[in-house]
């Protein structure tokens, strides 16, 4: 299923090294994952979210904030039945795993500081982890049952190249509300979010064929609600006065708000 990133031949395992027929070689590293990012892809030295937003995010999700959301997203996924699924922008791996029942699944990120956290925590090696970039996904045509993008890159013709002819595409972004009340601690002014936007970005190639949209209430303590601020593009958007005014909060009130879009390829 996965191919080199170099030549897009077929990639072979034995003793820890993925092999091509080529003889290009990617080691498995200790934590379990194979780096498939090289450097003809890269636009940077360190691509993807900071080692610090990381680290944020994974404690904010491993406290639980979000996981009603990750719950719908997973019995959306286990409905579908699917034989193979490749979660695009894994992260460090909250959502991904909670993908893995009865099904294969590849999660996927550029980040390298992410995969390693991923891989390192799983205990049962259940996910195939991979370090790699969504512009070129290094994986066969047509060898995926479902694409799965949770406020993630959407690289519209390399989901629908790996997807099989009855493939299925799901999408998570943010409803119009969604954070509204940090977005406008931090900047004054909220633009609500568009989620119809990515009807136009995914068409022709695919239709929409389920929506949902998924609240999560929180009442967040301070280390949770400085952990949310770091793991957002937020970050760095507001000023700091706002910033610092925010994060000197003991107690704040705010939604996540998820819109969940299922898109059959055409």
């Amino acid at each position: 299923m996965l191919i080199c990133p170099v030549c897009q031949s077929p990639l072979q395992v034995s003793a820890k090294i993925f092999r091509c027929t080529h003889n290009h070689s990617f080691d498995i590293a200790k934590e379990g994952y194979v780096n498939l990012h090289i450097v003809q892809h890269k636009k940077s030295k360190n691509p993807g979210d900071t080692p610090q937003a990381v680290q944020a995010r994974r404690a904010f999700l491993s406290a639980g904030h979000y996981a009603p959301f990750r719950t719908a997203v997973a019995d959306i996924v286990h409905k579908l039945q699917a034989g193979v699924v490749m979660d695009i922008g894994s992260g460090e791996g909250y959502y991904t795993q909670a993908l893995t029942a009865q099904t294969q699944v590849l999660g996927l990120d550029i980040a390298k500081s992410a995969v390693q956290i991923a891989a390192k925590a799983d205990k049962n090696k259940r996910v195939c982890w991979l370090v790699g970039t969504s512009s070129a996904l290094p994986v066969a045509s047509g060898s995926v049952n479902v694409c799965t993008s949770l406020f993630s890159p959407l690289p519209k013709q390399e989901i629908y190249r790996v997807l099989d002819a009855s493939g299925v595409l799901l999408v998570a972004v943010a409803a119009p509300r969604h954070l509204y009340a940090v977005r406008e601690a931090l900047f004054g002014t909220v633009i609500e979010h568009s989620p119809d936007k990515y009807l136009d970005v995914l068409a022709p190639e695919f239709v929409l064929v389920d929506r949902q949209q998924i609240t999560v209430p929180m009442q967040l303590d301070n280390q949770s609600l400085r952990q949310l601020i770091a793991m957002t593009p937020y970050a760095y958007k507001a000023t700091a006065e706002r910033r610092a005014w925010l994060e000197r909060q003991e107690s704040f009130e705010v939604a996540g708000e998820f819109c969940v879009m299922l898109f059959k390829k055409q």
